[in-house]
C-alpha cells in the first residue's frame, strides 16, 4: 500500500499580500521585511530608470519603505493593491530627489556666477571674506520665514517638501518663501550695487 505524502497548501498570492498589507498597517516589522523583499527590486527598478544612478536608486528604495513604515495607517487597500502604494510612494520620492537635483544644479551655476563675480572684485582689491559676510548679512535681513527656508535648503539641503515636513508649514507656503527670499538675496547681492555699495 503506497503512502500518501501530503504536500503543504500554499494560500494565493492575493491572500498573502493582504496578509501581508494587514501585517504592515499593524506594525508587525517581519512583514515591512517580507513587502521588502517583494516589492523592493520594483522600486529600486522604477527609481533607476529615471533618475539614472544606482546610488539614488538604493536611496530613494530606502525612503520608500521608510516611508511606507511610518504611513502604514494610512494604506487603504479598498483604494488599490500594496504594489500601487508603494509606487506611488516611489514616484513623490523621485519627483522631490529630481527637484532637489534641479537646485543644486542652480545653486551651482548661482555659485559659479557669485564665484565669478567675487575673482572679479577680488582682482580689484576687494576681500572674498568680505563677500561671505555680505550673502550672512544680507540673509539676516530677510523676514524670518524666508531666511529659516533658505538656511534649512542651502545649510542643510533639505527639498521643499522636506522643509515643509520640518516646519510644519504648507508645501506652497514653503516654496513662496524660497521664491522671495532667492529674489530679494539675487537684487541685494547684483554686483553693480556691491560696486556701488548699495
Amino acid at each position: 500500500m503506497s503512502t500518501l505524502v501530503r504536500q503543504p497548501v500554499r494560500a494565493p498570492a492575493g491572500e498573502l499580500t493582504a496578509d501581508l498589507a494587514r501585517g504592515l498597517a499593524g506594525g508587525d516589522e517581519a512583514s515591512l521585511t517580507a513587502v521588502y523583499r517583494r516589492w523592493g527590486p520594483l522600486v529600486h527598478a522604477l527609481a533607476h530608470r529615471a533618475l539614472g544612478d544606482s546610488r539614488e536608486a538604493e536611496d530613494i528604495t530606502q525612503q520608500v519603505f521608510l516611508a511606507a513604515w511610518r504611513g502604514r495607517s494610512c494604506y487603504r487597500p479598498e483604494l488599490g493593491s500594496l504594489a500601487a502604494w508603494l509606487t506611488g510612494i516611489t514616484r513623490h520620492r523621485i519627483a522631490d530627489a529630481l527637484v532637489a537635483r534641479t537646485r543644486r544644479a542652480a545653486l551651482v551655476e548661482d555659485a559659479g556666477e557669485q564665484y565669478a563675480a567675487m575673482h572679479h572684485r577680488a582682482q580689484e582689491g576687494m576681500d572674498p571674506t568680505v563677500d561671505r559676510a555680505l550673502v550672512t548679512e544680507e540673509l539676516a535681513r530677510l523676514p524670518a520665514a524666508q531666511r529659516t527656508v533658505l538656511r534649512l535648503a542651502f545649510y542643510e539641503d533639505l527639498t521643499h517638501p522636506q522643509i515643509a515636513e520640518r516646519t510644519g508649514w504648507p508645501l506652497g507656503t514653503v516654496k513662496s518663501h524660497a521664491r522671495r527670499g532667492i529674489r530679494s538675496l539675487r537684487l541685494r547681492l547684483r554686483p553693480e550695487d556691491l560696486r556701488d555699495g548699495r
